[in-house]
This record gives C-alpha cells, structure tokens and sequence, in this order.
C-alpha cells in the first residue's frame, strides 16, 4: 500500500476561514502519496485565491471549479471524483481537518480483500476549532444490513478502494455519503474501522446537518424510496437509526 495513490476530494464553498487549516492537515499527513482534488463551488470570499496559492506551492495540488453555485456537496465531490487518478478516494470537508497518522494507519487494512471502506473514530470540535475529547466512536467493522441500522462511517474519515468496488459517484440526494456507503457495502464488501480517531469534525451552528429533524425525514426517504425496503423493516431500521443519532448528538 506504500506506493498507492490517495485521491482526496475537497470541496468549497465560502471556506476563507478554514481552508489554511483543512489542507494543512493534508500536506502534513506522514504518508505522503496523495493528490488533493480541491473544487470550488463558485465561492464570493476570499477562497480561490488561497487554493491558487497553495496549488502553487504544491503539484499534488489540483483546482477545479463548478460552473455555477451547486448548493450541495454531491457536484463539487462528483467532479473530483472523475478527475481522481488515485486507487483510494478519500472525503474532507473545507471546515473539517485530519490528523497526521490518518492514512497511514487506514490504508493498511485494504489488504483483506472484503475491505471496501476503511473509516475511523473522530473528534467534534467547536466552529472555533477548540477540540474537547468529545470523541465520536464507531463500531469496528460493518456490512450492508448492519448499516442499514444507522451511518457509523463519518465522511471526513472515510476511504473507498476504486480497484475493487470502481468509481462510485454520489447522488444528489440528502445524506449523499449514506447513500453511497450503502451503495458499496451492498456489493458484498464490508467497512473497517481503524481504531483510531483520524479526524476532528468542525460543529457549526448553521450547518445542513445540524438539523435533526430534516435528518430524521431524509433517513426514511432513503430507506423507503433509496433502498426500496418494505414498510416493517423500515420502521425497524429506523428506531434503530434515531437511537444512534441521538447517542451521538449528545457526544
């Protein structure tokens, strides 16, 4: 795995604020194959011109922007996505960081052959970066059906191994990572956790996620109308769902 390509994909919007902090923790990853896929959704601050900077200073930098403002994640990601020329495609928001062993300690766990995702624990911190040992811990392995009952792999932590499960894109759906969790782990793969906490998530006050109860309607459309799953084991997967989100709300 020494020698394998890691695509990270960035996306950013109106990041001024975090972006020197978001992709230092990238350049200062101790496993240093990487490539850092950074695509603007049409930001109005200061943004583009501090991805012009440090593209320049660092090749494995590349920058790419949307044609108008997406609204969502899912383009700006889809667009690095196809851009990737990694083995392993890897997710940071531009408000979120990585600590420095994360890839080195993930990619080690591709070996097994069922391994499509290696995720990791993590850190919420506050929108002023202030971390607080609020760790959010997540089970050591799991498959489709165990998924079903609730997201355990955080975005920010994730990896997916393009030789064996290809390219997979998101849908413009909400819970987009969700989705496309399921949408591998389906393939028969399974996701590993490492162990470790690899990343620290930045909690901001107005952020989409923020919104539980939108969160709550979003899981059971993906059950429902995603996932095509009848009305009793939906109802079954989702009281599971609610009990772990509001366990990690309180972390």
């Amino acid at each position: 795995m020494s020698q394998e390509l890691v695509s990270v994909i960035m996306p950013v919007h109106n990041a001024e604020s975090f972006l020197d902090e978001s992709i230092g923790s990238i350049l200062h990853q101790t496993y240093s194959y990487w490539e850092l896929l950074i695509v603007d959704d049409c930001s109005t601050d200061k943004s583009p011109s501090i991805i012009a900077d440090y593209a320049e200073q660092d090749s494995r930098i590349r920058c790419f922007k949307t044609q108008a403002p997406s609204g969502s994640p899912c383009l700006p990601r889809n667009m690095g996505i196809e851009a990737a020329k990694g083995r392993f495609i890897a997710f940071l928001d531009s408000d979120d960081c990585w600590l420095p062993h994360k890839l080195e300690e993930q990619l080690p766990l591709f070996e097994k052959s069922d391994v499509g995702i290696v995720y990791s624990d993590y850190e919420k911190m506050t929108e002023r970066g202030e971390r607080s040992q609020r760790v959010v811990k997540a089970p050591a392995c799991a498959d489709y059906r165990q998924l079903l009952l609730g997201n355990v792999i955080g975005c920010l932590t994730a990896v997916y191994d393009t030789a064996k499960v290809g390219k997979v894109y998101f849908e413009n759906h909400s819970h987009e990572d969700y989705i496309l969790w399921l949408s591998i782990l389906k393939q028969g793969y399974v996701a590993r956790n490492s162990g470790k906490v690899s990343a620290c998530y930045r909690v901001r006050e107005h952020s989409v996620s923020s919104n539980k109860w939108k969160a709550l309607s979003w899981q059971w459309d993906i059950y429902r109308n995603v996932e095509k799953i009848g009305f009793l084991k939906a109802a079954y997967c989702f009281v599971h769902y609610a009990y772990k989100a509001f366990r990690k709300s309180m972390t």
